[in-house]
């Protein structure tokens, strides 16, 4: 935390209790604590925040009994209003300083009108309003699919309670999901997909997938956009579909820049930076994967880009990372990968990891 955001908490958590009325006030105060339901001012007492400095810790430090969440009041304000840019927070964080406190404020509304459903911008916020995978049901979803070290480079998140509706004549429900950011070629966020996860078991049928009719889903704009893993701009990349699928490769590869388009008719359009000059694509081995495959190769041999199939043993790389282990798959990619790729992204650091 830089000095200025560091003095920033400070000067909110001597004002605890009006900040909590402000972004919090869904919930109330009980004793020297705040209760609510979570850090987005959902009703409820699952999470608490300090009001006093104590011996159990400083004043405005909160946790989520319910997900293990923790922070601050920058966080609080971060969340409850759904903001991106930490120059927004910093922003609101020093308005609301200058506010008067005779009386206890309302609860801020965030004075950007509701995001049509499944449009960019809906994408974008409920990116934001996600958090980290690091200690939640994510990593334990992926260490269970093999996926020990998930090197997405920030492209993943989760949200505890990410709503999910059947169909338009059912209820809304909420489960845990796993939050994947689409970008374009400029890094800019035009859509996410979703994996909701179940929080109770793993078995063979779904792995570790939610017990619903589906368990993924996209929304924003991903036609010629990716999930992306690594620099969009450098001059190597593997393309494949899924997300599980080019998490295994990164397994082996950290560095080596990866991205999933997450169907095979995505895969086929989408859009190469103009900096590429050899391109891996990881279909999948069955007639649709191998006319993407090809239409993909085209276009790209085209445009003066070198390309190169990446062939699984079984079904798809996280089926082989799976089923033969880390090892096998580092031998199966160092067979199949340029010579100087080998050198570059499959060094001697990356063979334990």
């Amino acid at each position: 935390m830089s000095h200025d955001a560091a003095e920033l908490a400070r000067r909110l958590a001597r004002e605890a209790e009006a900040v909590c009325r402000h972004y919090l006030s869904n919930g109330k105060r009980e004793g020297r604590y705040w209760l609510v339901g979570d850090v987005h001012n959902t009703p409820g007492r699952s999470m608490f925040v300090r009001l006093h400095d104590s011996p159990k810790g400083p004043a405005g430090k909160w946790t989520d009994a319910a997900t293990s969440e923790h922070g601050d009041l920058l966080d609080v304000i971060r969340e409850s209003l759904g903001l991106h840019d930490f120059r927004e927070v910093v922003h609101e964080a020093r308005r609301f300083l200058n506010l008067p406190r005779a009386e206890p404020q309302p609860v801020l509304k965030s004075v950007r009108p509701p995001a049509p459903a499944g449009s960019q911008e809906a994408a974008r916020r409920l990116f934001a309003i996600s958090r980290p995978i690091e200690g939640t049901i994510v990593e334990t979803y992926l260490h269970r699919r093999g996926i020990a070290h998930a090197h997405h480079g920030g492209s993943l998140r989760f949200h505890p309670r990410c709503y999910y509706r059947p169909d338009e004549h059912l209820p809304m429900e909420t489960w845990p999901a796993m939050i994947a950011c689409v970008t374009d070629l400029d890094g800019r966020i035009t859509g996410v997909h979703r994996t909701w996860l179940d929080p109770v078991g793993f078995d063979r049928i779904r792995l570790g997938k939610a017990p619903i009719d589906t368990p993924r889903r996209a929304m924003g704009d991903l036609l010629g956009n990716a999930v992306r893993f690594g620099l969009p701009d450098d001059d190597v990349l593997v393309a494949g579909e899924g997300l599980e699928t080019m998490l295994s490769l990164r397994c082996i590869a950290p560095t080596l820049p990866m991205a999933a388009a997450l169907s095979a008719n995505h895969l086929g359009a989408m859009l190469l930076s103009p900096s590429l000059r050899r391109l891996y694509i990881a279909s999948e081995p069955d007639a649709a994967g191998e006319a993407v495959q090809a239409a993909l190769s085209q276009r790209a041999e085209a445009s003066g880009i070198e390309t190169i199939a990446l062939s699984p043993r079984l079904g798809d790389f996280n089926e082989d990372l799976h089923i033969f282990g880390i090892d096998a798959l580092r031998a199966t990619l160092r067979m199949q990968l340029a010579p100087e790729d080998v050198d570059r992204f499959l060094s001697p650091s990356t063979a334990h990891e």
